[in-house]
C-alpha cells in the first residue's frame, strides 16, 4: 500500500495554522523532536516513522490518535472517540471507509429530498 506523505504534510500543516501554532509548540506538545516534526511538516525526508510519532502528532492536533495513518494510507481518517481500527487488516479498513461513505450519502440523500420537498410546497415541482 502506498504512503501519501504529502497528505500528512498538508493535514499537518492546515491544522497548526488553524490552531495558531508554531512548529515548536507542536513539537512540545506532541514530544516528538522539532527536527523530526520538521521534516514531516515539510515533507523533506520520506521514511518510515514509527506509528508512535504519527499518533503523538495526532493526538496533539486534538484527533483520533490514528488520523495521520489513516491520511498517510489514503483513508477515511475516524473521528475522536471512535474505537482504534486494525489498519494492518485490510478488509476491516475498507470496511470502514465503505460505512463513513454510506453515511455521508445517506446524509446528501436527506438534504436532497429536504430540497425536492421545499422545491414542491413552493409550486416549482417537475411540470406533470
Amino acid at each position: 500500500m502506498s504512503e501519501d506523505w504529502a497528505a500528512v504534510a498538508k493535514t499537518i500543516n492546515e491544522r497548526v495554522n488553524e490552531l495558531g501554532w508554531r512548529q515548536r509548540e507542536l513539537a512540545e506538545r506532541s514530544q516528538v523532536s522539532q527536527a523530526i516534526v520538521r521534516e514531516i511538516q515539510r515533507n523533506t525526508v520520506e521514511r518510515k516513522r514509527s506509528d508512535r510519532t504519527l499518533e503523538a502528532l495526532s493526538v496533539a492536533l486534538g484527533w483520533h490518535s490514528q488520523h495521520l495513518t489513516a491520511v498517510l494510507h489514503g483513508r477515511i481518517p475516524p473521528a475522536v472517540g471512535e474505537p482504534r481500527e486494525d489498519m494492518d487488516d485490510a478488509v476491516s479498513a475498507r470496511l470502514a471507509v465503505i460505512e463513513r461513505r454510506l453515511t455521508d450519502l445517506t446524509e446528501q440523500l436527506a438534504e436532497l429530498r429536504a430540497d425536492v420537498a421545499v422545491l414542491i410546497r413552493r409550486g416549482g415541482g417537475p411540470a406533470a
